[in-house]
């Protein structure tokens, strides 16, 4: 299994491009592989015939064997290509450490499936399929974590993975069946129906419960999410900002705009206001580690776009120095690869800073959570007309509510402060942001 993000531990096989016995080329797409990012397409790394180890749908971790690429005779002697040399000796069977495993240090390029000689997953032949020789149950690194977070006794399961090795997929399959019962006659009786729960439904007041498994995505935000919420000590400050002078000149572009080169959005406006406030005070587009400050060069804005079942965040790199329409023009193109399932990973990664925008649902003002590794997001809501009173009278205006979201470690009261306070002004004098 080869590492296609800097974040991943693991992944799983959701379709094979080639069959076992087929003959590969070098650069030949063979398996599409979900990360905890995106859904991305494996590329062979050397030619031969292809051998098939793991199935689709299983979830393995990274430098686990997931085919080997041999000879025309189909054994395994050319397997040691490119991929397979950068990931090193492969572990015996029974180690605790995936074979292979690449260092955390960064994401080699998606070539092909790291192979390895035919004996790592071979069990050996006295011993049962899923003992090592030590006696130890043999079962990867994420099977053993989620067995002991779960209480699944790993020496009752069976491994489906290479040589018999317990994978992630025969805990989970382990917990979510029944326990064992005795053998039931082969004319089973039939179900009599139980008491109805007090609630008036039968098996509780809730009525019937549907469990849905979380995506490889979505286990993700869930992990980030509950990880940020429980660690970053946030903050917020918000502001209302006058947008009819922004309003007026979307207008204008919106007169100009044509297919190739489209009218900037409102969200666009606060990606590129945020952007040049973020240079204008460094310590913004930074983040609080290990007991120091980080202060990046680049300015990289992340914007949130909601995908089907999971919130996606592509960046948009130097946006303090990209024009509005090149910010509009990028933004349309990533959103539309979410949501089609394109989006890679170097897309979705960089961010210094993130702009959440649910102002298109008619939500007027709310909070987000702080992404790891970043100092704020800036919640942004909805454009609405209002009554406001200008020199003594009521007239009617358009404003905008902005939340930022700030991480008490890096930014405090005043600095967050000063960063909301210069992109409301940025906003209301929409003209500074072409400059």
């Amino acid at each position: 299994m080869p590492r296609l993000s800097d974040s991943m531990e693991e992944g799983t096989i959701l379709r094979w491009l080639v069959s076992s016995g087929d003959s590969v080329s070098r650069g030949d797409e063979i398996v599409e592989i979900e990360t905890d990012k995106a859904n991305m397409t494996y590329e062979a790394d050397a030619d031969g015939v292809l051998e098939i180890v793991a199935s689709e749908g299983s979830t393995l971790a990274i430098g686990e064997l997931i085919a080997r690429i041999g000879g025309s005779d189909g054994g395994a002697g050319s397997s040691e290509g490119p991929a397979a040399r950068r990931a090193g000796p492969v572990a015996p069977a029974g180690e605790d450490t995936p074979a292979g495993a690449p260092s955390s240090g960064g994401a080699p390029p998606a070539r092909s499936a790291s192979a390895a000689p035919a004996e790592a997953a071979a069990p050996s032949p006295s011993l049962p399929s899923g003992e090592a020789p030590d006696g130890r149950v043999k079962a990867s690194p994420v099977a053993r974590r989620l067995a002991r977070e779960r209480g699944v006794d790993l020496a009752v399961l069976t491994g489906s993975g290479p040589g018999g090795r317990i994978v992630k997929a025969d805990v989970e399959a382990a917990e979510a069946a029944p326990a064992a019962a005795p053998a039931a006659p082969a004319a089973a009786p039939r179900e009599v129906p139980g008491p109805v729960a007090s609630g008036g439904e039968r098996g509780g007041g809730k009525g019937e419960t549907t469990v849905e498994q979380l995506s490889r995505t979505q286990q993700t935000i869930a992990r980030r999410m509950a990880e940020a919420k429980a660690t970053i000590p946030d903050f917020q400050v918000s502001t209302e900002v006058d947008m009819a002078a922004a309003v007026a000149v979307r207008e204008q572009l919106k007169a100009l705009a044509t297919d190739e080169h489209p009218a900037p959005s409102f969200n666009d406006f606060v990606v590129k206001a945020a952007a040049l406030a973020l240079r204008e005070l460094p310590r913004a587009n930074g983040a609080y580690r290990d007991g120091r400050f980080e202060l990046y060069e680049r300015v990289n804005v992340g914007v949130a776009v909601a995908a089907e079942n999971a919130l996606v965040v592509p960046t948009i790199f130097d946006a303090d120095q990209k024009s509005l329409g090149e910010i509009a023009l990028e933004a349309k193109a990533l959103a539309a690869r979410v949501r089609s399932g394109a989006i890679t990973p170097p897309e979705l990664s960089g961010g210094t800073f993130t702009v959440s925008n649910l102002g298109m649902f008619g939500v007027t003002q709310f909070t987000a959570i702080v992404n790891g590794g970043q100092a704020g997001i800036l919640a942004v809501g909805a454009l609405r007309d209002a009554a406001v009173v200008v020199d003594g009278a009521v007239v009617p205006g358009k404003r905008m509510s902005l939340t930022l979201v700030a991480d008490h470690r890096i930014l405090y009261g005043a600095d967050a402060a000063q960063l909301l306070a210069r992109i409301r002004e940025l906003l209301e004098a929409p003209l500074a942001l072409a400059l």
